[in-house]
């Protein structure tokens, strides 16, 4: 379940780092008799300086309609069009990620997670999200994709006609039908055009039917992510005018790159380093980059 991701203190994970990068640097000093930051200080410091953020949500927050699918040559399907006349205002939202590595810096965890308020009556429900890992190998086709919503809510891929049979032949067979040349696309355009280059990603994603939802990209190559993109589909009670949005997103480093620079000082590091850095990943998210904020995001009608 979403709810058993617990996001790390952001303020001690910078703590942590300046006390790693303060006594790397010392000790390094110390065996050379030099300054400068040394090779195991410049791993830490450009570390400490990644930066990980997210975007706006308002940027792409759309109130999808029945309009909305007939503009985009769709027929919705009739249970949808009941809730959106009787039940529930429906909406779109992308909401972005972007990691940007200090140098040779290596990640192998990205989480991003957001919780969906107020509760209560005017509760949101999560309808669907995207990516899933279903489709985890587009992350890593190296072509551009268009994501798009059909008629059933369902996630569609656009991709221009000379890439088509190359990712057609990554993907399951069942999810095959839900690809086609992007000229053809009838669907509502919910991602414009982008692409990924990852390794072999696994992605976890939690959350449909609830407020609170998450997902989990787990990849050697991530800091080659630059901007995530992250599709929900959500719905609210009608008359809701505005929801609240929390959002924590982290990643974590690769410890056995951070522990291989820092090989030559390790021995001489605090006993609660050397303890957290023997644990190898399984204590990474004490030494995650990230990024915490709270939106107040007024719903756009018609």
């Amino acid at each position: 379940m979403a709810d058993t991701i617990f996001p790390p203190n952001l303020q001690e994970t910078d703590a942590l780092l300046s006390d790693l990068l303060q006594e790397v640097h010392h000790w390094e000093g110390t065996l050379s008799g030099g300054t400068k930051l040394g090779v195991g200080a410049e791993a830490v410091d450009s570390l400490f300086k990644t930066k990980v953020s997210f975007g706006n949500p308002r940027d792409r927050l759309i109130h999808l309609t029945e309009e909305t699918f007939k503009n985009s040559g769709t027929e919705l399907n009739d249970i949808y069009k009941q809730q959106m006349r009787e039940q529930f205002d429906f909406y779109y939202m992308t909401i972005s990620v972007d990691l940007h590595p200090e140098r040779a810096t290596r990640f192998w965890r990205l989480t991003c997670k957001l919780d969906f308020g107020p509760k209560g009556n005017h509760e949101p429900i999560i309808q669907s999200l995207f990516p899933s890992q279903q489709w985890s190998s587009m992350m890593s086709c190296g072509v551009g994709l268009e994501v798009g919503l059909d008629g059933n809510l369902a996630w569609n891929i656009g991709v221009d006609s000379s890439n088509l049979s190359q990712l057609l032949q990554s993907l399951p067979g069942q999810l095959q039908a839900n690809v086609t040349n992007k000229d053809d696309f009838k669907a509502f355009l919910a991602v414009p055009v982008y692409q990924y280059e990852l390794g072999h990603p696994d992605i976890i994603t939690n959350g449909e039917g609830n407020s609170t939802c998450s997902w989990q990209i787990q990849d050697q190559e991530l800091q080659k992510i630059g901007t995530a993109k992250f599709g929900i589909v959500f719905k609210v009670p009608k008359n809701t005018e505005s929801i609240i949005l929390q959002g924590t997103v982290w990643a974590e480093p690769d410890l056995n790159w951070l522990t291989a620079d820092i090989r030559d000082v390790f021995a001489n590091l605090s006993d609660h380093l050397k303890h957290l850095l023997k644990q190898k990943n399984e204590a990474a998210s004490r030494f995650a980059r990230g990024d915490a904020e709270e939106w107040e995001l007024n719903l756009p009608k018609g």
